[in-house]
């Protein structure tokens, strides 16, 4: 994968996470959306467990991210996707 879609897909998931965490996307997905959209385990959970599960992977994304921008082999895996 090339720098330029490295970027890309870490910024779409970017939007998506800030989404679910500043822009009501919490709200919208609570219930059963969640199952789909997230994760299986996700349904049990209210707004603010799914904002938390949200900067978790964010912050775990943004370290893999960091990680692939220095070493190839990392954004040869294709994690992110």
């Amino acid at each position: 994968m090339s720098y330029t879609e490295w970027i890309f897909v870490f910024a779409l998931n970017s939007l998506f996470w800030k989404w679910i965490i500043s822009w009501g996307g919490a709200q919208w997905v609570e219930g059963w959306k969640s199952f789909f959209i997230i994760n299986m385990l996700v349904p049990r959970w209210n707004a603010e467990g799914i904002r938390l599960f949200a900067v978790t992977i964010w912050f775990f994304t943004t370290l893999w991210f960091i990680g692939g921008f220095f070493r190839e082999k990392i954004r040869l895996s294709g994690f992110l996707l």
